[in-house]
């Protein structure tokens, strides 16, 4: 699914998180929002989700406003930073949550969950609870959640923040081949721009709820805009 944001602002209060934001996010991409905190990064991707209704301007997803439409009416799964598996649930009843709500046939939604279970690695933890699991297990079986759906966009808000360097770079790699294997349009929140030039197929750089700069992670290094961008990805001079 193809997304086009225009002139969207948001104020939270006198803060200004958004500040008249274009963008457009082609279809199948992998987009990583980039910049530091404050910068309006998880407010755009909150916006994108329906989670944020925006001040002004509008959200156009495969030509179709979808401004005030709800989370639930976009097509979109949302991975949230905390993961946010429910306790009580087995890992393969959490997966099948989203099919449950859509009263999916049974023999489909035992079908959905197993075929996750084996894309995301997780054949053997389907009878556990999320916490006898690691972080990066919990992790992939949020995203295992929010794909069960087959949604047309996938959110990730900062999704390796809470794991320690060396299951972030393995999730990293991983992430970039599922993205390969499933080409759904997905946009991913980071701080992290090692994160952002290593993953993403396309960056953009946020400061102060604009848009600084965008591009792929060769056009950030060789072309910065400004000083910021130069500072932020700690590109050297020569």
């Amino acid at each position: 699914m193809s997304i086009l944001v225009e002139n969207i602002s948001k104020r939270f209060g006198s803060f200004q998180a958004l500040d008249r934001v274009n963008l457009e996010i082609k279809n199948g991409s992998l987009v990583g929002l980039l910049g530091p905190s404050g910068s309006g990064k998880s407010t755009l991707l909150r916006v994108l989700a329906g989670l944020e209704n925006p001040d002004s301007g509008r959200i156009w997803l495969e030509g179709q406003d979808a401004t005030y439409r709800k989370l639930q009416e976009r097509e979109i799964g949302f991975v949230f930073q905390n993961y946010a598996l429910f306790p009580h649930l087995t890992v393969s009843e959490n997966i099948a949550f989203g099919l449950d709500v859509k009263k999916i046939d049974f023999q489909l939604k035992r079908k959905r969950v197993q075929e996750l279970l084996k894309l995301m690695q997780l054949e053997k933890f389907g009878d556990c609870y999320p916490n006898q699991l690691s972080g990066g297990q919990r992790q992939r079986v949020a995203l295992a959640r929010a794909l069960a759906v087959e949604p047309k966009v996938l959110l990730l808000d900062e999704p390796f923040a809470a794991l320690d360097a060396k299951i972030r770079k393995q999730l990293r790699s991983w992430l970039r081949e599922l993205h390969h294997q499933i080409s759904v349009t997905t946009v991913f929140v980071t701080h992290d721009h090692s994160e952002a030039m290593e993953l993403a197929q396309e960056i953009v750089l946020l400061e102060n709820g604009k848009i600084i700069q965008i591009g792929t992670a060769q056009e950030l290094s060789d072309h910065p805009t400004n000083s910021f961008v130069k500072d932020f990805l700690e590109i050297d001079s020569v």
